[in-house]
């Protein structure tokens, strides 16, 4: 960037001022230099300025001490009084740098450069070489010509720009930890910090994520821990595989990481008539920062796999417009790769600026999460990545989060000359910190899409609007608007309690009635987290229950629903279920374990010729089509009950990358009450192992 920033001050002062050594007169002259000959005044100043700063110059201790070699780039400037003025110094040395301009600052008052016959300013560029070097006088024989052009007093300033680059790269200080990028969410590591963002006091916010790494630095230090885990190597190929990034480099006001990206497993679906599960996923990291307020990074994926049979079933369910088999979930569209393998490129990216330190600015494309719990019934990560602009805006008590996100519906029946219908999503929350262990939180929610080509609505892009009074402004269908409601206790530092209240549709008088009525669409989570349990350091318990209504998350309107991709933007498994989620995680070092039990109730869809009426579970589908509008209850339609285990450990093989070596086990019963076309049992035990570099969530208890 400093080379950007001198580059454009040369041409500013060769190209708009045109002061250059063409087009004045007279350089300017030492005292010593009043009695040479026109011809030779260039060469007198130079010696005369090199003289000066030869006898004048103190090399720091520091650059002694260190027996450094090297020069100091000055960029100065002599104005029309004949003044001295260091406008840009380049040195490795922070001390070289102001040794330089004091030296400047000594340079006597001279007779100024002469254009036309007046006084006028000239810039020059000047490298002194560090041990410094007596200069010699060069005196020109009368046959000697001085070429003076444009073109070679900036090709004297810049001939050596393309090496003073390497000369400017400094040691990597692991700037990222103290970015504004984010931490890449996965809820493994986002345990390991999870309890000092947590403590009693503390006035964090912890529901928006990802977190942001100078949001987290304030409590936990990532780098450090990092540093920690480092292993002792000798060889560069040691150090990039157990500790570094592949690629680093820093300057003075920029730095960026290369990494690749691996995600290589192989395992077995004891009930899948082939032979075996598989993943190959390579890809490629780039993380970078420029200046102290502005960084970005872009992961591009290109994998091909199979699954445990269940998981490539839902991927087939979700299947888009097109000739395409399947969306891998959480990832996007998987093309047929050989007979019963899927190929599914991907590719995230973001922008993240804090023009001020009480607001972050990110535009991208990728996921989002709002809530402390496993689940979210607000905002969650299970669909394909989208684009989307967020503004984080700190202050007080109170965390602000506003997202505006651009979806997709692929079902065959909203595409439009083959092209997926576009459709857009606003959030507001308002994270509030109560008291020292009290935090409530306030969402709200709309969904809408481009009904009589009014595109991105205006209306929704002011970040502090209520959405529910703008609904109404525009008309009954124009958006689907949903009201949600979040609250953590901490109990103590060691167990933390939090919940959530989603609101669809709400009619008080059907509720006092009593008759469970379909308009009561809303749903509810409850959860505790326990640190450091029994006193065992780093063990992480945690047990949370979700229920959400039948209907919840739909619409009339189809395309309004809170989806993507033919995946919810809320929880995993839609609406119509019940589920207890209990949660254990522990790492020591650089190992790790992490074990799930889920146990839930769904009502599905019975999708026959006999029974075609929509239960609530499937937002995608019109609730107009409900079996009833009356005795409406959670698990009803085919009910399915299932039971699922997943347990992992592993290695972690490199921290700064976050590439892991794995084992992964899972059981999966699930039993509903009729087995159709869409609903199947099944019985699932899942191994695999495999090593990959863990950058965000997969999900497999669909």
């Amino acid at each position: 960037m400093k080379r950007i920033v001198l580059f454009a001050i040369l041409l500013t002062t060769t190209f708009g001022y045109t002061q250059t050594l063409l087009t004045y007169e007279k350089s300017p002259v030492f005292q010593q230099c009043d009695s040479v000959a026109v011809d030779q005044l260039k060469s007198c100043f130079n010696f005369a300025l090199n003289t000066f700063i030869y006898e004048n110059f103190e090399i720091p201790q520091i650059v002694s001490d260190e027996s450094y070699v090297g020069d100091v780039k000055i960029l100065f400037e002599v104005n029309k009084e004949g003044e001295f003025k260091a406008i840009y110094t380049d040195a490795i040395y922070e001390e070289l740098k102001t040794e330089s301009k004091r030296v400047f600052n000594l340079l006597p008052k001279i007779q100024p450069a002469t254009y036309n016959g007046n006084p006028t300013f000239v810039q020059y560029s000047i490298s002194i070489s560090i041990p410094l070097t007596q200069p010699v006088e060069e005196v020109l024989k009368p046959t000697d010509k001085i070429k003076l052009t444009e073109k070679d007093s900036l090709n004297a300033i810049l001939s050596n720009e393309f090496d003073d680059v390497d000369k400017a790269i400094t040691n990597y200080e692991k700037l990222e930890y103290s970015s504004e990028l984010n931490v890449p969410f996965t809820h493994s590591y986002y345990a390991r910090f999870d309890d000092e963002m947590n403590a009693i006091g503390t006035n964090s916010h912890t529901a928006a994520k990802p977190f942001v790494y100078s949001d987290v630095a304030r409590y936990y230090d990532i780098k450090a821990e990092k540093e920690s885990l480092s292993k002792e190597t000798d060889t560069w190929i040691g150090r990039k595989v157990f500790n570094e990034h592949l690629v680093e480099i820093q300057s003075e006001n920029y730095w960026f990481t290369i990494d690749p990206i691996l995600d290589l497993q192989v395992g077995k679906d004891t009930e899948a008539d082939f032979n075996s599960t598989w993943n190959n996923t390579r890809g490629v990291n780039i993380q970078a920062g420029l200046g102290k307020r502005f960084n970005l990074t872009a992961s591009v994926y290109e994998s091909q796999g199979r699954f445990a049979d269940y998981f490539n079933q839902y991927a087939e369910s979700l299947k888009a417009f097109g000739p395409d088999p399947a969306i891998i979930p959480g990832r996007g569209i998987g093309k047929r790769f050989k007979e019963d393998s899927y190929d599914y490129p991907v590719a995230e990216a973001y922008m993240s600026y804090t023009p001020a330190d009480f607001l972050n600015v990110q535009f991208g494309h990728g996921k989002n999460f709002i809530g402390d719990g496993y689940r979210s019934l607000l905002q969650s990560d299970v669909s394909s990545p989208y684009p989307f602009l967020k503004l984080n805006a700190t202050f007080w008590k109170i965390k602000y989060t506003s997202t505006w996100m651009w979806l997709k519906d692929v079902r065959d029946d909203v595409i439009v000359d083959k092209a997926f219908l576009t459709k857009y999503m606003a959030n507001h929350y308002l994270s509030w910190n109560v008291s020292k262990r009290l935090n409530i939180g306030l969402f709200e929610s709309v969904v809408w899409s481009d009904t009589n080509g009014r595109g991105f609505d205006v209306n929704y892009l002011n970040p502090i609007i209520f959405f529910r009074a703008i609904e109404f402004q525009t008309g009954q269908g124009a958006g689907n608007a949903i009201l949600g409601l979040s609250s953590k206790y901490k109990w103590n530092n060691k167990v933390n309690l939090y919940g959530q209240f989603i609101l669809d549709e709400f009619s008080l008088s059907e509720v006092k009635g009593g008759e469970k009525s379909w308009k009561n669409k809303f749903g509810f989570q409850l959860g505790a987290k326990y640190f450091n349990a029994f006193k065992v350091d780093n063990l992480l318990l945690q047990a949370e229950y979700n229920r959400v209504r039948p209907y919840t998350y739909s619409h009339n309107t189809q395309v309004l629903n809170y989806a993507n991709f033919n995946q919810p933007m809320a929880h995993l498994w839609g609406a119509n279920f019940r589920e207890l989620v209990l949660i254990g995680r522990y790492n020591y070092k650089r190992w790790f374990g992490d074990a799930k039990f889920i146990i839930g109730q769904r009502g599905f869809d019975f999708n026959t010729d006999e029974d075609s009426f929509s239960y609530g579970g499937d937002i995608y589908r019109d609730y107009n089509d409900r079996n009833a509008d009356t005795g409406i209850k959670i698990g009803q339609g085919n009910k399915t009950n299932s039971f699922m285990t997943e347990i992992q450990a592993g290695y972690l093989l490199n921290p700064a990358t976050n590439l892991k070596l794995f084992t992964n086990v899972i059981y999966r019963d699930f039993n509903p009450d009729a087995v159709t076309a869409s609903t199947k049992d099944s019985n699932t035990l899942w191994f695999s192992i495999g090593i990959r570099t863990d950058l965000f969530n997969w999900y497999n208890d669909i």
